[in-house]
């Protein structure tokens, strides 16, 4: 791994907690950022000479708190600081007194104090989860904007607009009570999924830098578990999570291809993960609170009770896939449920329940790749090469334009054994 490489690893790694801690101590959510920023020009600088910190996070949070408080400094004109920096941050004030005697010394966790803040109920849903996006795991705009399926200027208009609410309702950077935590968990669960999936949809090499965003959401779903042991959707959420990392080590090729989940060595599944997962499933099925993610931890429990792809069951994986798009209707979710219905009832029947979401599929990846699979599978080789060149077009990653590729360099050698 290149300098570079591994420096934007441990920069990705540590900012929520860097962050938190920044955003706490300045209470100033654009001085907190430009003390991050600053800490992490100063980490490419020093970094490459002197090699790793022993703790990237720690040394991030003193950088960053030191340079802004000589931003403030300048700001004021050189006029001295109160003795303490009291000005600044009372690190003893109420609200550290009061998350104690709420939490104890799991709600002092910086990262997730720094995410119920984000997720604000002055803020809309939308603009919540994309400024914990930003913010919290510092993923670019383009990145937020492709996991909302939004271009990147309204993404970018969002967050901006997020922020200045932020700043114009002077929104109390503080622990939240029990009720209001309640109310924010949704917004909260569904940006640490999206997190999730961002470090997940890697590949590559690429892969192995994005997997801290995978760990940092499994590491703050645990954390939510503890501060709702008993929130049947949580546990459906960290089940998920852990089911579908559990795959990781199979999901790509020495050379960073991609593999199908029928094709991977399940040999390689981390068994641990998994057996967490499915004690945490099976543990919120008893609440009888069906809730989206518990649909789709179970659905992630059917393949990974398969000992091998042909014991999978897919009737019961498009059961559930009915259930959740009853629960949560998507044309995304149209689509995974398609793959289903193809093993169940053929290809032609999974073409039919597609073919209504061309206009509002119409730029995303899966889409294509699964009408050219359905295609094949019904010899229609060429519509088939046709909607494949059409997903190499919109593929976000090097691995899903390859994986394509040899879709279509089969059919090529198919077409070459049928002319010979």
């Amino acid at each position: 791994m290149t300098d570079v490489a591994w420096i934007d690893a441990a920069l990705t790694s540590a900012r929520p907690q860097a962050l938190g801690a920044l955003l706490r101590y300045f209470r100033d959510l654009d001085t907190a950022e430009e003390a991050y920023q600053n800490a992490c020009l100063r980490a490419l600088k020093t970094w490459p000479q002197n090699g790793p910190p022993r703790d990237a996070a720690a040394w991030l949070i003193m950088v960053g708190r030191n340079t802004g408080i000589d931003d403030i400094r300048r700001g004021k004109r050189q006029q001295p600081l109160p003795d303490d920096d009291h000005a600044i941050s009372d690190l003893d004030d109420a609200e550290s007194e009061i998350a104690d005697r709420l939490d104890g010394s799991q709600y002092r966790d910086d990262i997730l104090r720094l995410l119920f803040i984000c997720c604000h109920p002055q803020l809309p849903a939308t603009q919540q989860i994309a400024l914990a996006l930003r913010i919290v795991s510092g993923l670019t705009v383009k990145q937020i904007a492709r996991a909302f399926l939004v271009s990147e200027a309204a993404m970018e208009q969002r967050i901006t607009r997020a922020k200045a609410a932020i700043a114009k309702n002077k929104v109390p950077f503080e622990a939240p009570g029990a009720p209001e935590r309640s109310e924010r968990l949704a917004a909260v669960a569904a940006m640490l999924y999206l997190v999730f999936n961002e470090g997940y949809s890697a590949g590559g090499e690429s892969a192995d830098l994005r997997a801290p965003l995978c760990e940092e959401a499994i590491r703050l779903a645990r954390l939510l578990l503890k501060l709702f042991p008993a929130e049947p959707e949580i546990m459906g959420l960290a089940a998920l999570m852990l089911l579908q990392y559990a795959r990781s080590a199979a999901r790509f090729d020495a050379d960073g291809a991609a593999i199908l989940l029928e094709d991977q060595d399940r040999a390689l599944w981390n068994g641990k993960m998994i057996a967490e997962g499915l004690a945490l499933i099976d543990k919120a099925m008893r609440h009888r609170r069906t809730g989206a993610y518990q649909i789709q931890a179970a659905i992630a429990a059917l393949h990974a009770r398969a000992a091998r792809p042909e014991d999978t069951d897919w009737a019961q994986i498009e059961l559930l896939y009915g259930s959740l798009e009853i629960l949560q209707p998507s044309p995304v979710i149209t689509l995974n449920r398609s793959v289903a219905v193809s093993k169940v009832r053929g290809p032609q029947a999974a073409l039919d329940m597609i073919a209504p979401l061309a206009s509002k599929l119409a730029n995303y990846f899966y889409f294509f790749g699964a009408q050219g699979a359905y295609l094949n599978q019904l010899g229609r080789h060429d519509e088939a090469r046709e909607s494949f060149n059409r997903a190499i077009a919109l593929a976000n990653t090097p691995a899903e334009a390859d994986h394509i590729r040899r879709h279509i360099d089969r059919l090529e050698d198919d077409s070459k054994v049928k002319v010979v």
